[in-house]
């Protein structure tokens, strides 16, 4: 009867399990559908980093402007241009700009909203329930973790249900590094130029450049 018993618990667990990934599914098709139906994006935002190990953090805001696949980020700290292949990455203190093919992992961990396209590979999904976002309107929570060892281990994402794109990302790193991107002010529909996307070498004219490709 025990064993009975314990066989039901089992496989009723394992249908919620299932139902909840079903359903953290569609959510995340829905909003990668709503990215790139959405054209030319342009955010702002704010991030809060902490690392969890140290006890100690640090807040800056930022502005991402993209269009399928390319995107330019701009902090404080690093600008980053993103051509759909190759990567500039200038370090401003430095004055020091890094050319690079980044792999998906690594464009994950620069632009955490490329997860929305690629999550399935590495990544397992599940619906955490609902919220309300900061200005109030209602949100659904997903959860994905990764399947296995990489450096983005979990992420949280929070979607606006009227549009489906996401108000907050909270992403924790293998080295429990934690990330959390609150998106205050967003813009869809508009026409970027792909020139957009390249590093602009005439307004960073006193930077070295280094080929790392």
């Amino acid at each position: 009867m025990k064993q009975t018993c314990l066989s039901i618990v089992c496989c009723c667990l394992a249908a919620t399990g299932l139902a909840s990934a079903q359903k953290a599914e569609a959510l995340l098709e829905k909003a990668a559908a709503a990215c790139v139906q959405s054209g030319g994006i342009s955010a702002q935002f704010s991030v809060t980093l902490r690392d969890e190990s140290q006890q100690t953090g640090e807040s800056f805001e930022g502005s991402i402007r993209m269009k399928g696949d390319k995107f330019v980020l701009i902090t404080p700290d690093v600008h980053t241009w993103y051509d759909g292949s190759t990567q500039w990455t200038c370090v401003v203190r430095t004055k020091e700009v890094n050319l690079t093919r980044p792999s998906g992992e690594e464009l994950q961990y620069t632009n955490p909203m490329m997860l929305l396209r690629s999550y399935k590979k590495d990544f397992k999904p599940s619906r955490i329930g609902e919220s309300t976002t900061g200005d109030g309107k209602m949100a659904d929570d997903v959860s994905l973790t990764a399947k296995g060892r990489q450096e983005v281990e979990t992420v949280e994402l929070q979607l606006d249900r009227a549009t489906s794109l996401p108000v907050r990302m909270t992403v924790t790193m293998r080295n429990k590094f934690q990330n959390v991107i609150r998106i205050s002010r967003i813009q869809t529909g508009l026409d970027l130029s792909d020139d957009l996307f390249t590093f602009p070498s005439a307004d960073y004219p006193d930077v070295e450049i280094v080929d790392l490709r």
